[in-house]
């Protein structure tokens, strides 16, 4: 995995251990994975490497169905963060990261949408993600609104 930020790129390298575990455990939970699997990654931002972390799921995944002998499933990954993020940078990202995942092996299919707002209050409905991702959303936590 190529990083553009290397601070970031660093980050989410080292982080890669955890959420492999988080989602061995969500297949193991669910006895695999379901037909859609929902992904939610918070404070997202719009920089080179915000699709990345992306990736690395779909590829942790692809693993697990691969080493399980079972179908992959098809994605729906929620991009949130604040209404000033520029979510139009990262809409212009998606033709290439679409172009990535077709030339890989055989993957569900992806579907990516943008959820602006703050995820200190609801975003999405009961019992409809099934992995939350933040990476480096936590240095707002300071800047808790009323």
């Amino acid at each position: 995995m190529v990083f553009k930020s290397k601070f970031q790129g660093t980050g989410l390298q080292r982080s890669l251990p955890v959420l492999q575990e988080a989602i061995n455990r969500i297949a193991k939970d669910l006895n695999g994975f379901p037909w859609c699997f929902k992904i939610a990654d918070l404070g997202c931002s719009s920089g080179p490497n915000t699709l990345s972390v992306v990736t690395n799921i779909l590829d942790i995944v692809h693993d697990i169905c691969s080493e399980n002998n079972s179908q992959v499933p098809q994605f729906q990954v929620f991009l949130n963060d604040l209404v000033e993020n520029d979510f139009n940078t990262v809409f212009r990202s998606l033709p290439a990261f679409y172009s990535k995942l077709k030339k890989g092996d055989k993957r569900g299919p992806c579907y990516v949408y943008a959820v602006p707002g703050s995820f200190y209050s609801r975003l999405f409905p009961d019992e409809n993600i099934h992995l939350f991702h933040s990476s480096y959303a936590v240095h707002w936590l300071s800047r808790v609104s009323p």
